[in-house]
């Protein structure tokens, strides 16, 4: 009797416990990609190069994450998009941050 609840509930445990895990991957994705966004879009704030501050994202995001940067003349937006976290539950959503800064007056004027 008791080795039929034990099938039934170790496997339901385990499920459980990778659901868990997986959400807890997914907030740890979903940080690294604030913080990517963040610390790029103040560098392209500054005036950085666009290809320095994708580099920048890049270091500071998870690995394999989509980095988009975009400077116009006033403002700079950079968003980090981090990969699926598993292949067994493609429906759960993925890390994803969008980060918006004004132009320093000195990235304006075209100087670093």
């Amino acid at each position: 009797m008791v080795t039929a609840e034990l099938a039934i509930v170790i496997p339901a445990l385990v499920a459980v416990l990778a659901l868990c895990l997986s959400g807890l991957g997914l907030a740890v994705d979903q940080m690294r990609c604030v913080d990517a966004a963040r610390i790029a879009v103040r560098a392209a704030a500054r005036g950085e190069p666009s290809g320095i501050v994708e580099q920048i994202a890049r270091q500071a995001a998870p690995p394999g994450a989509d980095v988009e940067v975009s400077v116009d003349e006033d403002r700079a937006v950079v968003a980090v998009t981090a990969p699926g976290r598993t292949r067994y539950l493609p429906g759960l959503p993925r890390g994803h941050a969008r980060v918006e800064a004004a132009l320093e007056p000195a990235a304006r004027m075209g100087s670093p």
